[in-house]
């Protein structure tokens, strides 16, 4: 197995103007703290928890599919340095989108025969867009069509929040219905936008925080896929990245606690550094659905490392997924 590690990737240096606000200054980045390009990592800083994230399995009763699963599954488990807990970024199954309830029945049993067999760590799960039935039937009622998916994963709720060994993950529901194909696209609804609000401003700033998203917040691969070219200019499909990533970029903003972002959805591997805060977006467990590299870059998942001072590492995996 070759482990690459991409934290010296592409970073995007980006200034805003100074966001005005009434909390206090202890709380905001002002003219006397000006972003930095890359959070200071200290190397004599603990680290304090180690996280894969695995994202867009896209699993369904297949042999290269399963097998590819299960092997992915198992070089998390069997890894010396093993991590403390698992992150599930979305789209676990194939396609939900329009299919039978039967055969989508068939997808989640077998991701969760799979993850029964295969895996013996606590998973924390994120909704993908490919998870929830029925977003591009014209007769779906798309209020309940996230239930299933929930039921499934086991979740008490769509988005959430949990802590570990003193950073604060903050998982979202970024799938936002939609009437046209393909019936959903990337932003946080207003009962959520206010849960966020509330939940950083109730965190204490010694905590460091992680946003876990399935669709980017904020991502560069997002002009390689998706992005349309019109003679001049390039246009990021709001299917590929949050309608609302200008909110959301200016809500983290006002927190330093907040350090970075993990998403998937794009099956491709970037890393944007913007306003102090670290983008991770962070490929596919599938690679091209199960076909190879998917504009080169193969299936892989990511170990994420948490360290005490906010810093964060990240290390690739390419595993052996071929039969």
């Amino acid at each position: 197995m070759k482990r690459f590690n991409f934290i010296q990737g592409l970073g995007l240096i980006g200034a805003t103007s100074l966001i005005s606000s009434s909390m206090p200054s202890s709380l905001t980045r002002g003219p006397q703290t000006p972003p930095h390009t890359q959070p200071a990592k200290s190397g004599n800083s603990k680290r304090v928890l180690r996280v894969a994230n695995l994202t867009d399995i896209h699993i369904k009763p297949d042999k290269i599919a399963e097998y590819g699963m299960a092997a992915a599954l198992n070089a998390v488990n069997d890894m010396k340095d093993k991590p403390d807990f698992i992150i599930n970024g979305g789209d676990s199954i194939m396609n939900a989108a329009a299919l039978t309830k039967g055969n989508i029945q068939n997808q989640w049993d077998t991701y969760n025969s799979i993850l029964k067999n295969d895996n013996s760590l606590s998973v924390y799960n994120c909704l993908g867009n490919h998870d929830l039935f029925g977003w591009l039937l014209p007769s779906a009622d798309k209020t309940e069509n996230k239930k299933w998916a929930l039921d499934e994963y086991q979740m008490e709720k769509r988005y959430y929040s949990f802590e570990k060994n003193k950073w604060k993950f903050i998982v979202l529901d970024s799938i936002h219905a939609r009437e046209s194909v393909p019936g959903y696209f990337g932003k946080l609804d207003e009962e959520q936008m206010n849960w966020l609000q509330e939940e950083l401003k109730a965190t204490a700033m010694e905590t460091n925080v992680c946003i876990v998203s399935h669709i980017p917040i904020l991502a560069i691969c997002c002009l390689f896929d998706g992005g349309v070219l019109n003679s001049d200019h390039r246009k990021v499909s709001d299917n590929n990245m949050h309608a609302d990533a200008d909110a959301l970029v200016e809500l983290f903003y006002r927190y330093p606690n907040v350090r970075a972002c993990l998403s998937g959805h794009i099956h491709l591997i970037d890393y944007v550094n913007y306003l102090g805060i670290e983008y991770f977006c962070n490929g596919a467990v599938a690679g091209s659905w199960w076909k190879g590299d998917h504009q080169h870059f193969a299936p892989s998942f990511s170990v994420m490392n948490f360290f005490e001072d906010g810093s964060v590492t990240r290390e690739v995996e390419y595993y052996k997924w071929k039969v």
